[in-house]
């Protein structure tokens, strides 16, 4: 069961973008709002995008809309759109750099950040990353940013440090992981038996699960 039962949390923004990488967020949005957390998603306007798997996402907010005091957390998917590819010039798509600068003021403000995939490009292209631990895809995918944190980069699954989470674009269990300890959704215990259950396959965290009253 979530550690803060009883309690009203303050809903988690994830920002939703024209070619952004569905596969990425759905553990973590899903087991938040399970908890108790709303989900509220997050344009460049109110204008519905279009995801890379083709899904239709009306925004419930626009970016300047959003406050980080009313936030638990911001969530920022990968999309082709964070870097300067074919896919943002054949989308007509803008640069997604109000994202990243809305991701400082989150964590001005002592609101925690997720970023994934194309997003800690962006990031690291705002500075966010020089003095954090982090990790991406590969080193030289941010190092082509330009950006000052090449030594704080780590080759890890998921990483967090100073409230803001990265991880690869292959690792949306191990990126939820970090969301969930980070929000203190469940307990350590519970936690790594749901990372167990969804990244490995392993039927022997079934009993953990149920007994922390998660399934």
């Amino acid at each position: 069961m979530s550690s803060s039962t009883g309690t009203t949390h303050k809903p988690v923004y994830l920002a939703v973008y024209d070619t952004l990488a569905d596969w990425e967020t759905g553990h973590a949005t899903a087991q938040l709002a399970r908890a108790g957390y709303e989900i509220r998603t997050v344009g460049p306007t109110r204008e519905p995008v279009r995801s890379v798997g083709g899904l239709r996402v009306q925004p419930d907010l626009a970016l300047a809309d959003v406050r980080p005091s009313d936030a638990a957390l911001l969530i920022l998917p990968g999309a082709g759109l964070w870097t300067e590819t074919s896919v943002a010039t054949a989308t007509g798509g803008d640069d997604l750099a109000p994202f990243a600068r809305t991701a400082r003021a989150f964590l001005d403000a002592g609101v925690p950040v997720a970023a994934i995939c194309g997003a800690t490009a962006g990031l690291a292209r705002e500075g966010l990353l020089d003095d954090r631990d982090h990790t991406s895809a590969v080193s030289f995918y941010l190092a082509a940013t330009g950006y000052g944190g090449g030594e704080r980069y780590v080759e890890a699954d998921a990483v967090t440090d100073g409230g803001l989470v990265t991880a690869g674009p292959t690792e949306p269990v191990a990126f939820a992981r970090e969301i969930l300890r980070l929000l203190h959704v469940y307990d350590d215990e519970a936690v790594d038996a749901w990372y167990r259950l969804f990244h490995d396959s392993d039927a022997g965290a079934y009993a953990v699960l149920e007994k922390a009253g998660v399934l």
